[in-house]
C-alpha cells in the first residue's frame, strides 16, 4: 500500500512523521511526503530516502494580512495539484501531523474519500487539524486534553515517536550537586538565556551546589558564555548541543519550553523539568501542553514573563532541597511516556485502509 505523509514546516511536524513512515517501510509499504521547499521537510525527508512531492503553502496564524491572503489563494491550487497526485499515487490512507503544509493535502484526501488518520501532539490541537477534526477518520493524541476536539470513539492516546535513546536513559543516583540543563531549542531562548545568567550570580553567591549544561542558541552564545566564565560555577554553555539524549542522561532537572517534541522527550526521560511556555505560541499551546503536565504533577510551570534569575534560582532551590519530590515530578512525567508511539500508528494505518 502507498500511505501520504502530510505535515511540515517544523522539526516537530517532521520528524514523527519520518518515525511512522520507517516503522510502515518495514512493513513492506510505501510513504510519499507533500510538503513544501521552505520546510524541515525539504532536508530531512530526502536524508531519510523517502520521495517528496513539493507544493506552495504558506501559514495562516500570527502572520499579516497579505500572507493570509497569499495563503487563501494558495489553498485550492494546493488542493487541486495534491488532487492530480493522488491520482497517480491512489494512496491508502492520509497521515497527517497538522500544520499549515497539510491544509492542502487533507482538503484533497477529504474530497476524493481517502481516510485521514491525524497525530495531533499538543493538548489544544493546531489549526489544521481543528478544523478536520470532524472528518478525520482517526485521531492519535499526545495529551487526552484534545480528545474533547475529536468526535466521540475515534481518538485514542498514542503519544508521538521520540527516538529511543530518550527512553533508554537510566535512573540518575541522587546527588550533592544538582545539575540544571538549560535549553531554549537549537536557535536558544531570550527568556531563558537571560533568566540563567541572573541566576548565576545567586547561585555563586549562595554557595549553591549546581552545575549547568546550558544550550544558548548562537546568537547569545558568545556574550554568555564569557559571563558564565567569569562566576566560578562549573558547568558549559554551548550554542547548540548534538546528543541531547546524552545532555538528558547527566541532567538531574531540564529548564526547557514546552513544545510536544520537548514534552514527549521528558516524558521518555522521565526527567523533571521547569516549563516556560513560549508566550508567541499558535493557540497558547505551549501553555497548554505545560498545564497538562503541572496538573498530573509531572512539571513545574512559570509563565515567560515570570522567569528571571530569582524565580528559577527560587524553582530549583526548592527542588533540590526535596530530593523525594524532584524524583516524584520525573516519575510522574514518565507516565506521559509511549515507547510504541510510531508502532501503534502504523498498525492504525493499516487497519484504516484495509476496512476503507
Amino acid at each position: 500500500m502507498t500511505f501520504v505523509m502530510a505535515g511540515g514546516g517544523s522539526g516537530g511536524h517532521v520528524i514523527p512523521s519520518l518515525a511512522v513512515a520507517q516503522e510502515l517501510r518495514s512493513r513492506g509499504h510505501e510513504c510519499v511526503f507533500i510538503g513544501t521547499r521552505a520546510g524541515f521537510e525539504a532536508r530531512l525527508v530526502p536524508a531519510a530516502g523517502f520521495p517528496i512531492e513539493y507544493i506552495e503553502i504558506g501559514g495562516l496564524k500570527r502572520v499579516g494580512f497579505m500572507r493570509v491572503f497569499r495563503t487563501l489563494t494558495q489553498l485550492p491550487i494546493g488542493a487541486h495539484r495534491v488532487r492530480k497526485l493522488f491520482r497517480r499515487l491512489r494512496p491508502a490512507a492520509i497521515f497527517s501531523m497538522g500544520g499549515y503544509v497539510a491544509g492542502p493535502v487533507v482538503i484533497a484526501g477529504w474530497r476524493t474519500s481517502v481516510p485521514i488518520i491525524v497525530m495531533e501532539p499538543n493538548a489544544m490541537p493546531g489549526f489544521t487539524n481543528r478544523r478536520i477534526a470532524r472528518v478525520a477518520a482517526r485521531a492519535l493524541l499526545n495529551f487526552p486534553e484534545a480528545a474533547r476536539f475529536f468526535p466521540k470513539g475515534r481518538s485514542e492516546v498514542t503519544g508521538v515517536p521520540v527516538r529511543s535513546a530518550f527512553f533508554e536513559i537510566p535512573k540518575k543516583p541522587h546527588e550533592e550537586k544538582i545539575t540544571i540543563l538549560i535549553t531554549g531549542g537549537s536557535q536558544g531562548s531570550r527568556t531563558l538565556n537571560n533568566a540563567s545568567r541572573e541566576s548565576w550570580k545567586r547561585f555563586a553567591e549562595a554557595n549553591f551546589p549546581v552545575r549547568f549544561i546550558h544550550q544558548a542558541g548562537r546568537n547569545m552564545y558568545d556574550e554568555l558564555a564569557r559571563e558564565f566564565a567569569q562566576t566560578g560555577l562549573t558547568g558549559e554553555v554551548v550554542p547548540f548541543i548534538d546528543d541531547m539524549p546524552a545532555a538528558f542522561a547527566g541532567a538531574d532537572l531540564v529548564v526547557c519550553r514546552s513544545g510536544a517534541g520537548a514534552m514527549a522527550e521528558l516524558a521518555a526521560a522521565g526527567k523533571p523539568s521547569i516549563l516556560v511556555p513560549l508566550p508567541t505560541a499558535a493557540d497558547d499551546h505551549q501553555l497548554h501542553n505545560a498545564q497538562a503536565f503541572e496538573r498530573a504533577g509531572a512539571g513545574r510551570l512559570v509563565l515567560d514573563q515570570e522567569m528571571n534569575g530569582q524565580r528559577l534560582f527560587d524553582e530549583v532551590k526548592a527542588l533540590r532541597d526535596d530530593p523525594e519530590a524532584l524524583a516524584a515530578v520525573g516519575e510522574k512525567a514518565r507516565t506521559f511516556a509511549h515507547p510504541d508511539a510510531a508502532r501503534r500508528a502504523a498498525d492504525v494505518m493499516e487497519r484504516v485502509s484495509n476496512g476503507r
